[in-house]
């Protein structure tokens, strides 16, 4: 839930992963990394994340290893190490939620390994919680001091604002242009790595922007405002609710214009999150040709993902194939179980049928299988 004062924070680790690998191997220290696949650039793979100094020279995440490493042939390139960053993320997390804001413990909503909204908790003292600046830089102290990783905290009246500031307060802590502001807008920055953005600053902050600047508006859906004459923020929010409805969806189209105003009333909940499935994809160094070779392969990613599941002791429900072929045309398809089940032959079988669903006239790089689950709360 939201803190009595009205204040969300976001906090967002800076290139955590690629800090990650520099905590544990400080002489990599202001060289560029970058961290993907098995950390051999002469392999297929993609950038899981780059530092700084990779990025300065044009490499980004899930760019293919082979052209980062063109970008920048002095990077140090590493494996990536899932257990390494749950294990970090679980430390961070650990010291956010240790903390205490208007005499009270604050409320943490994880999003992923490096990020979490924080809010003051209910029994806090709305008139002790004092400036929410203060209280984002002692979260940024805390956890630098902590685990020797730096953040970057964003701050609103809601997540949506709090979320969208975190975005400029990482520009102003790696060095990037900061946002162009008008003088109205003076108010929402705060220090180095802190800016905030509120129901007074909404409309000078993002009127201008497009529409793709909302967090939970990708592309497509920009693409979609643009071709109703909806190009910016602003023109969001001053859209007609009935016409964004008719066009897009009853419900889409007037939480759109939410977004366009500002508005987000979705609580910052500490309820842990729970996975609604679990999947596993691979690329292959060398392109399959042989289709007994693709159909072998996808029952064994699928056995491994059955175990991943099990962990979890919930049945399948749905079961998903991505298959990616040669040069890099890709493709999902999702089949609905009749019965949900844990049986990982019905399940593997299941993965290999789905590769019915797709012309087989090309070399295959790349196989996933992903297994969606039942919702726990259900009676399965």
């Amino acid at each position: 839930m939201d803190g009595p004062g009205g204040w969300v924070l976001h906090v967002d680790l800076d290139q955590f992963i690629a800090a990650v690998e520099v905590r544990r191997r400080p002489e990599l220290a202001g060289r560029p990394v970058i961290v993907g696949g098995r950390g051999d650039p002469t392999e297929r793979g993609v950038v899981a994340t780059a530092s700084y100094e990779a990025r300065e020279k044009g490499v980004g995440s899930g760019m293919p290893l082979r052209i980062a490493v063109r970008k920048c042939p002095d990077a140090v390139f590493l494996p990536v190490d899932k257990d390494a960053y749950d294990a970090a993320s679980a430390e961070v997390m650990g010291v956010v939620r240790g903390l205490v804001w208007g005499g009270a413990p604050v409320v943490v909503e994880v999003l992923g390994w490096d990020e979490a909204f924080v809010a003051a908790a209910p029994e806090a003292d709305a008139g002790e919680l004092g400036d929410p600046a203060l209280f984002a830089e002692e979260i940024r102290e805390a956890v630098r001091e902590a685990t020797g990783l730096t953040s970057a905290v964003g701050i609103g009246d809601n997540k949506l604002q709090a979320k969208l500031a975190t975005g400029f307060a990482k520009r102003k802590v790696s060095g990037a242009a900061a946002p162009e502001r008008t003088p109205e807008s003076h108010v929402a920055t705060t220090g180095q790595g802190v800016y905030r953005i509120g129901h007074d600053t909404w409309f000078a902050e993002m009127g201008e922007r497009p529409t793709s600047a909302l967090w939970g508006i990708g592309k497509k859906t920009a693409e979609r405002l643009a071709g109703l004459g909806i190009a910016t923020v602003d023109d969001l929010a001053r859209s007609d609710v009935e016409m964004l409805a008719a066009a897009i969806g009853p419900t889409t189209g007037p939480w759109l214009r939410r977004l366009g105003r500002g508005v987000d009333t979705s609580p910052v909940d500490a309820t842990p999150y729970v996975a609604r499935g679990h999947g596993r994809e691979e690329t292959f160094q060398a392109d399959l040709t042989d289709w007994a070779d693709v159909e072998a392969e996808t029952r064994r990613i699928a056995l491994r993902v059955v175990e991943d599941v099990r962990a979890e002791g919930r049945l399948v429900t749905r079961v998903g194939l991505k298959i990616r072929f040669r040069p890099f045309l890709t493709f999902t398809r999702i089949h609905k179980l009749p019965e949900p089940t844990l049986d990982p032959d019905t399940l593997a079988r299941e993965a290999v049928a789905l590769l019915d669903r797709v012309d087989k006239d090309r070399p295959v790089r790349l196989l996933g299988v992903r297994l969606e689950m039942v919702d726990p709360t259900s009676d399965n």
